[in-house]
């Protein structure tokens, strides 16, 4: 199989948006899927109950020192950025907000940028910040695919467009076309 995990970064409108995306993929997907959503740091789980209720897919909050596996997503927990190790273990970390945010999709994104390279697909949601341009970009310099909401379906398009303005993105597709071409990736390894 050509890829081994994906990452998704969203804020403002990400619980419609990650709703619609991850309730079209199989139980049995066969790669992880990362997740930086941009919560309160008192948020109280719901986000990750909510989905793993609505979708086949499993949905949980990552835990520090896990191993990322497959048929799996994985959030952030509020006030904590995720992170992702060589070997394919997750790092939970209270390191400084980046972007006025922790969890950072900057932060999230990079270091699995670094462990996966080529064999990762990045994608960036609705928000109403710039947190994930950056690390959209460092995904598509080691090769990875990139995938941004287009902004016109996007609750809120700034997000979206500053990745597209970040660099040269592979995909730009509304928001019920993303999980379609994530069971297409996946299945045949395109």
């Amino acid at each position: 199989m050509k890829y081994e995990a994906i990452v998704m970064g969203t804020s403002l409108g990400g619980m419609d948006a990650l709703r619609a995306i991850l309730t079209v993929l199989p139980k049995d997907f066969l790669v992880p899927i990362l997740v930086v959503q941009h919560l309160s740091a008192r948020s109280d789980g719901f986000l990750a109950k909510h989905l793993n209720h609505l979708c086949k897919i499993q949905v949980k909050e990552a835990d520090d020192k896990e191993w990322a596996s497959p048929g799996c997503v994985y959030l952030a927990p509020p006030n904590y950025h995720l992170m992702v190790e060589k070997d394919g273990t997750l790092t939970l970390s209270v390191d400084e907000k980046i972007n006025y945010a922790r969890p950072s999709i900057d932060v999230l994104f990079e270091s699995a940028a670094d462990t996966y390279r080529d064999k990762l697909i990045g994608i960036i949601l609705t928000g109403a910040n710039g947190d994930g341009a950056i690390g959209l970009r460092r995904i598509k310099e080691r090769g990875g695919l990139t995938i941004v909401q287009e902004p016109e379906t996007a609750e809120s398009p700034i997000m979206p467009n500053m990745a597209i303005k970040a660099s040269k993105v592979d995909h730009v597709l509304p928001l019920d076309d993303i999980g379609q071409l994530l069971n297409r990736l996946i299945r045949r390894g395109e």
